[in-house]
């Protein structure tokens, strides 16, 4: 668009549509509007009412712009529009100072949008969301300019998205942003300040706000119309976004409010006139935290009255106040990092020629490679001004009113900054940082210590039981996978065809252990394997998409309840000896359960999907599973009813068995569940003898929903405070390997969820305040220098001799224990030049804080011996 040409919103159009932008230009003034020649010719002359348009007396000029621009497009999607679009039309082009109707003949339909428009509201509520989108965007650029200001700790920046659907994506957004701002900067990291650490989550609420108010804006400004007289729900529908809106506003506001006032004092520091003469005009023209607080209470009244359309004005009143905080932020912070330089221009202009104070305060200050790029556009831009102010004794009030008014909305050369903001932001190459997947995680060096720890005791526990280790691929054929999850094989992740096979992600690994048993014609094999599974799930907390499992599985032929019995003890020894607090395993037996649908009188053709829903029990109420199976599942509320008899019942193993097993139970008359009571009382008579049984409870509820499963089930769930659900599930399968070969093998196992075990274990080492040591080094080989080759030689004898060791060489002495602390190495053997004359070296005890010097040649013999007494 060249220079002095005036852009249009075509309205009318069969396909276009308003958004709060093409509101907003035509409301400041600086877009016409134009009727599409299409809806010129929809236009109807036969009108048979009269009205007048009455704008709201309390809208501002650009408030009256925007409701007549909604008018407008309202009167162009009803049915029949009069002539009242083209008088519209012509009055905004003509830009008046107000907007004064005569009394128009209009049509039924016109005459029904002119009643039920809320035109005013859906205005002004289109330039709050296209506001709100660029204050959002300026509020992170102030705070990062006052992070430098204050010099303070940003590591609450350092948030990433975890995966599990537990961390706010907004945050993650402003925390990512802020990183891209601040990335290089020498001035952050010293100190805590609660209104830079808040950042991240006022910020984020902001965001999230923003986008909620943008998103209805954009149904609302182009919902048609149905002539059901005072029924458009749009007034509720706004204001419903609109409220939230103002309560972030407010937030914002005074978090930046605070940061403003440190960075006053940040001045003072610096220059005590300086801090003086900005303070009187912060004073003077920048609003408080009680005028935000005064203007959130006006907008809060007003909803609550239902006066909607003034309430959405009070909230545009409160983002004014917010948007000249927040410039206000901006400039104590500038002021701050650029004191020096205006101290100079100050002393230069009151004609001060000593200015040996200003140079002794002047240092290079580096800043951040975002805020560095944003300053040098601003002082790009403000340098003319400050050229021609430079002579006048008020430089600074000049220079305060010019940045404010750069970041003015109104002005003409905003849009253009806060593209270029922007373009800042997404183009910094740390803003590229690769990105993992929902649902999947990263491990630091610290977590695996942990999980390489739960893994050597669960190999440990399972090789102590004769299973020997197990591989499958990954990936399986499509075919080996489907129809063994019931309703859970929704969740399977299908693979992109690659040379005409069907595959998929595995789902877990007793699927692929079944396949690897038929494909090679085995019929015996006790077997753990330890793998990542995978499942197209929606992240929640505890809840991943890639996960590992740890499974134990005994296949082939056994003694009755043998290996039923085995792997419950497994179970039992890998939770103790992973010592993550207490626990309980949940037991059932499939056929029991099935005896139970059919006394129940549940169809045959039901009860697999009757289990899906009682294995919901656990976290959910039973009338809201009752309302599943009556509504969704067909049963009828008999049925349910002695369903919920039954699935009630929990308790102590052996006296449950006893009840259950009394002359006159209906689940004895059944040939399924007494085949089941009788497995069950084997199975716990053998439990208490092994001294298990104290952690098994029987829970008829327990009907775990995969399809496999033919005997025994079993779930163990963690007790302690965090709620994690299910950590560890198995049971027996005796048919499922027979489903890939000819052969049935009769197998029963178990499965260990790890992921959230080792969510309890960081817990628990986060309660009792401990932190895992991330590396097995022993010694730190510490040459106080630049002799890389001594290092070198040193370092190479100690991994002869099998000692774990690292080596630094640094001129620094304090990098060198600093690295030994934050490593938590045990030992360090210190050279320096005083060292090497003596040919000694210092062996430094760090736990105890001692230290003994040892001839160089005994280095090796000494080391070994305090490391192994």
């Amino acid at each position: 668009m060249g220079e002095g040409e005036v852009s249009a919103v075509t309205l009318g159009a069969k396909a276009s549509s308003l958004s709060s932008s093409s509101v907003y230009a035509v409301a400041s003034g600086r877009s016409q509007v134009r009727i599409d020649s299409s809806a010129l010719d929809r236009l109807s002359s036969t009108a048979s009412f009269k009205h007048k348009i009455a704008v709201p007396d309390f809208l501002t000029l650009e408030e009256s712009r925007a409701f007549l621009v909604v008018l407008l497009n309202r009167l162009l999607l009803c049915n029949s529009p009069g002539r009242i679009p083209q008088l519209i039309a012509e009055a905004l082009n003509s830009k008046p100072q107000s907007f004064r109707f005569e009394e128009f003949d209009v049509t039924e339909a016109e005459l029904f949008v002119l009643n039920n428009s809320c035109a005013a509201l859906l205005g002004v509520s289109a330039i709050l969301d296209h506001q709100s989108t660029a204050l959002s965007a300026v509020a992170d650029v102030a705070a990062a300019f006052s992070c430098e200001a204050l010099k303070a700790d940003v590591t609450a920046f350092n948030l990433m998205d975890s995966g599990d659907g537990h961390t706010s994506k907004e945050e993650v957004g402003v925390a990512s942003d802020m990183r891209v701002l601040l990335n290089g900067s020498k001035l952050v990291g010293k100190e805590k300040i609660r209104s830079v650490t808040r950042i991240r989550k006022v910020h984020g609420t902001m965001r999230e706000q923003v986008k909620s108010v943008h998103s209805k804006m954009r149904v609302e400004l182009n919902s048609g119309f149905k002539l059901v007289e005072n029924e458009t729900g749009s007034e509720q529908a706004v204001c419903t976004v609109l409220l939230p809106l103002a309560e972030a506003l407010r937030e914002l506001g005074e978090g930046s409010f605070a940061r403003a006032q440190s960075n006053l004092v940040s001045i003072g520091s610096i220059s005590n006139d300086l801090k003086l003469s900005l303070g009187e005009i912060f004073g003077k023209e920048c609003p408080t935290d009680a005028g935000l607080s005064s203007g959130f209470k006006a907008a809060l009244n007003l909803v609550f009255g239902k006066e909607y359309e003034k309430f959405a004005h009070e909230v545009k009143v409160l983002l004014a106040l917010v948007w000249k905080v927040v410039a206000w932020e901006a400039v104590t912070a500038i002021v701050v990092l650029e004191a020096a330089e205006l101290n100079e221009k100050i002393q230069g202009v009151q004609g001060n020629g000593d200015n040996s104070k200003v140079e002794k305060k002047k240092k290079k200050v580096v800043l951040g490679k975002g805020t560095s790029s944003i300053l040098l556009l601003i002082k790009d831009r403000l340098e003319r001004e400050r050229q021609n102010a430079v002579e006048n004794s008020r430089l600074l009030e000049i220079w305060v009113g010019e940045f404010l008014s750069f970041l003015d909305m109104a002005e003409p050369e905003f849009n253009e900054f806060l593209l270029e903001v922007k373009d800042i932001v997404e183009s910094n190459e740390s803003r590229r940082l690769p990105k993992i997947p929902k649902g999947t995680r990263d491990f630091a060096k610290e977590q695996m210590t942990i999980r390489k720890k739960a893994f050597r005791i669960i190999e440990e526990v399972f090789e102590r039981h004769g299973a020997t280790a197990l591989d499958t691929p990954v990936f399986e054929l499509r075919e080996t996978l489907m129809g063994k999850y019931g309703e859970d094989s929704k969740l399977i992740y299908d693979l992109a065809d690659q040379g005409g096979e069907l595959c998929s992600l595995r789902y877990d690994l007793t699927v692929p252990f079944a396949r690897f048993m038929a494909m090679n014609g085995l019929t015996s094999l006790k077997r753990y394997q330890i793998a990542k599974v995978y499942r197209r799930d929606n992240p929640s907390k505890g809840r991943y998409r890639e996960f590992y499992q740890c499974d134990f599985d005994i296949a082939g032929p056994s003694e009755k309840m043998g290996p039923d019995f085995e792997v419950v003890r497994i179970l039992t020894e890998l939770l103790d000896e992973l010592d993550i607090g207490e626990y309980e395993i949940k037991l059932n037996h499939r056929k029991l359960l099935d005896g139970m649908m059919q006394i129940c009188g549940v169809p045959p053709e039901k009860f697999r999907t009757i289990c899906s829903s009682i294995d919901k029990l656990d976290k959910q109420p039973f009338q809201q599973i009752r309302k599943e199976m009556v509504e969704e599942k067909g049963l009828t509320a008999e049925t349910v009813d002695r369903i919920e008899t039954f699935v009630k019942e929990k308790g102590s193993p052996l006296a449950l068995l006893s009840k259950f097993k009394q002359e006159g139970s209906a689940l004895l008359e059944n040939a399924g569940s007494l085949d089941a009571l009788n497995d069950l009382e084997i199975l716990f008579k053998v439990l208490e003898k092994s001294k298990c049984i104290d952690k098994v409870v029987f829970d008829l509820s327990l009907a775990r929903g995969l399809d496999y499963y033919t005997g025994v089930i079993f779930e163990a769930v963690f007790k302690g405070g965090s709620q994690v659900g299910s950590i560890a599930a198995g049971g027996r399968y005796d048919n499922l390997i027979g489903m890939f070969g000819s052969k049935q093998v009769p197998a029963v196992g178990v499965s260990l969820g790890i992921e959230r075990v080792f969510a309890i274990m960081e817990q628990n080492q986060k309660d009792q305040n401990q932190m895992a040591r991330p590396t097995k080094t022993e010694v730190l080989v510490s040459i106080l220098g630049s002799d890389l080759s001594l290092a070198a030689e040193l370092a190479g004898e100690l991994w002869d001799a099998g000692v774990k060791a690292e080596f630094l060489v640094n001129k620094r002495r304090q990098k060198h224990f600093d690295y030994a602390r934050e490593s938590r190495i045990p030992w360090m053997i210190f050279v320096g030049d005083q060292e090497i004359k003596e040919g000694v070296v210092q062996l430094k005890d760090l736990e105890a804080s001692n230290d003994v010097s040892i001839p160089r040649g005994n280095l090796v013999e000494e080391l070994r011996r305090r490391l192994n007494p």
